[in-house]
């Protein structure tokens, strides 16, 4: 199993619309990928390690697969459709990270 990490950073003037982001972006995304896409977690940032100071990442989203095979058969077709969603609710551009699932 993987799981493919967005993450957008916390950064100054940061514009982010978590509504749109819930209701819009990831059905989208959902939709597109499809049966691949084994499962979602979206968080936000409320900290860092820190007592009193801001968490690095305004949002994370861990998209789960059975494999990076999957996920790149399931992503590729959809890639620019997704990646153009993007500026409707965010001004940041996410890191993207997949890494395979070593335990629960």
């Amino acid at each position: 199993m993987i799981t493919v990490s967005v993450l957008y950073p916390n950064e100054a003037n940061l514009r982010f619309d978590m509504d749109y982001y819930l209701n819009r972006h990831i059905p989208l995304v959902r939709r597109l990928l499809g049966s691949a896409l084994k499962g979602v977690q979206v968080e936000r940032g409320i900290s860092g390690g820190t007592p009193g100071s801001s968490a690095p990442f305004f949002v994370l989203v861990h998209l789960t697969f059975d494999s990076l095979d999957a996920f790149q058969a399931a992503f590729g077709p959809h890639a620019a459709a997704i990646q153009q969603d993007i500026p409707n609710y965010s001004s940041v551009t996410p890191i993207v990270q997949v890494s395979e699932v070593t335990s629960s």
